[in-house]
């Protein structure tokens, strides 16, 4: 596996999905989503359990019909001869028999593909189960069936990899073994999208997020902005005996002070060294100064609810 066979230009888009949507008979479950899918980088779909995740996940594969289109390298994923050397898949575990070894399983799926058992044997080391190939795939442990899975979806070598929630129920071990992999296949030109219920989860692997809030985009940006947006949002707990003055020194300046009981108070809009700043210039006494940018799950529960606010 390498970049020349994977024949992808860094930073191009492999993947372009635009205007999905979707309805299960009156209920509403997708409208209008639409990401692109960049090689070399990691796409983290973000949205809570229920948000449409999935589904969006399978109309881009073509397994559900709905609205809208998905392109590949430019081309619709049915024009594709064999689409197992454009995307790989990894849906939730290893759709196999239960009793098959895991050398056999696979070697089975790369015949129906036209791939070499040298493959299977390259993938088995690259997910560091040659040691394994030999047992069922009923002995397998959680982590190991998500080994197999995605040696499974890289059969063809495809430069897409789709995951779908591919961390869950994964012990801290497995979930670190999958971020160092995930991030060595784009290092490797792969565009790769995975999904994902937790936001903070992303944070460690995702070059670009795309949150996704009751089937509809409510942010897609790199990571790093969405980041920064986060700080952005930047809270600073203070204690004073005079907090109406404060308030007063706060809100001339841009800010919103909020008391939260006794001395205490919340304010935004300005960070702890323009406050403490401004209470020094005028000789305001204070007794706590802390500052402190919401998480990443807090942040994206706080720009889902702005957007239905709008809409």
């Amino acid at each position: 596996m390498n970049r020349r066979s994977l024949n992808t230009e860094p930073g191009g888009v492999l993947v372009e999905a635009e205007g999905l949507g979707r309805s299960f008979g009156t209920k509403r479950v997708l409208e209008g989503v639409s990401m692109s899918l960049r090689s070399g980088e990691v796409t983290g779909f973000v949205g809570a359990n229920g948000a449409g995740k999935s589904t969006t996940i399978q109309l881009m594969l073509g397994l559900l019909h709905g609205e809208g289109s998905t392109s590949y390298l430019g081309r619709p994923l049915r024009a594709w001869g064999a689409p197992g050397t454009v995307v790989g898949a990894v849906l939730g575990g290893v759709a196999g028999h239960s009793r098959h070894r895991v050398r056999t399983h696979l070697r089975m799926v790369a015949a129906g593909s036209g791939v070499s058992d040298r493959r299977v044997a390259e993938l088995l080391d690259a997910v560091g189960l040659t040691e394994a190939g030999a047992l069922r795939l009923e002995q397998l442990s959680l982590g190991m069936a998500q080994r197999v899975a995605i040696a499974q979806a890289l059969l063809g070598d495809p430069p897409v990899l789709v995951l779908d929630e591919p961390a869950n129920g994964l012990d801290p071990h497995s979930i670190r073994w999958l971020r160092e992999f995930l991030c060595a296949q784009a290092d490797l030109g792969r565009a790769i999208l995975v999904s994902s219920h937790f936001l903070g989860e992303m944070e460690q692997l995702a070059d670009r997020v795309v949150v996704l809030s009751r089937g509809r985009v409510v942010a897609s940006s790199p990571m790093a902005e969405l980041l920064a947006r986060a700080a952005d949002r930047r809270v600073v707990t203070v204690e004073s005996p005079d907090l109406p003055r404060l308030a007063g020194l706060v809100e001339a300046h841009g800010g919103r002070l909020t008391a939260t009981g006794g001395a205490g108070a919340r304010i935004t809009g300005l960070d702890r060294v323009r406050i403490g700043t401004l209470a020094a210039e005028n000789a305001l006494p204070l007794y706590w100064l802390h500052e402190a940018g919401p998480s990443l799950e807090e942040f994206y529960l706080a720009i889902a609810e702005e957007e239905f606010k709008i809409s």
